[in-house]
């Protein structure tokens, strides 16, 4: 079953990531193409209507995943599979030091 993920940018939903079968995608939700303030949450996905596909954890999300001490708590405390990187990301990147924002789809609300 795939997993998603909501794609916060400085507090706006911009789009979904999810995790299939067959890699990943990435797509921008129409209401945050339609803002007009709306820019790219990453240079390598700019603004678009179309779905971005990859084999692999796109780069941009991978580099969100916190290092070091920080990955360590969350895979003990949560007791997260530090191989898994989709559950990495969307445990420990609701509150990220820049503007994206991670949040499983199940979450309804952010603060």
């Amino acid at each position: 079953m795939a997993r998603q993920a909501k794609i916060y940018f400085q507090g706006n939903l911009a789009g979904y990531l999810v995790e299939g079968d067959n890699g990943y995608s990435f797509q921008y939700s129409l209401e945050y193409l339609a803002m007009k303030d709306a820019k790219p949450i990453s240079l390598t996905l700019p603004l678009s209507e179309k779905t971005y596909h990859s084999n692999v954890l796109f780069p941009f999300f991978d580099g969100l995943i916190p290092e070091g001490w920080l990955l360590e708590i969350g895979e003990k405390h949560w007791k997260l599979n530090p191989r898994d990187r989709f559950e990495l990301l969307i445990n420990l990147c609701r509150d990220t030091v820049g503007a994206v924002a991670v949040y499983p789809v199940e979450a309804e609300t952010h603060e």
